[in-house]
């Protein structure tokens, strides 16, 4: 199995985002619990302030696999985030994620470099 990040920004208020937010948390933990490894997590800066946007992280098959996955995410499937996917080639060091419950939290409104927004 593969590697793959997924990179967003909101495009749309928080306050309009908060719904998906909650959606998309319920999305990660499903897709948890039938053994699929992926982990999600919001960016902050320097001081902890969140605003910086998303990051998801899941192991698919192929490129192919990992974005039809990621189209199911009620973020993408809102509209209301730019996002992309990138594939990614771990090669120094061992990563182990552990999640943990946390507010939602604004995030910025940059779009994202290849301009994608979703479906």
């Amino acid at each position: 199995m593969a590697w793959f990040i997924k990179t967003e920004t909101f495009r749309l208020p928080h306050e309009r985002m908060a719904p998906h937010l909650a959606a998309h948390r319920q999305w990660v933990e499903a897709l948890r619990a039938e053994g699929v490894e992926i982990s999600s997590g919001y960016l902050v800066d320097g001081e902890g302030r969140p605003g910086g946007g998303g990051l998801l992280v899941l192991q698919a098959p192929d490129h192919a696999a990992a974005e039809a996955l990621v189209r199911q995410d009620p973020m993408i499937a809102s509209g209301g985030v730019d996002w992309q996917l990138q594939g990614w080639v771990p090669s120094v060091g061992d990563l182990s994620c552990r999640t943990a419950p946390s507010a939602s939290a604004p995030a910025g409104r940059t779009p994202a470099r290849d301009g994608r927004s979703g479906p």
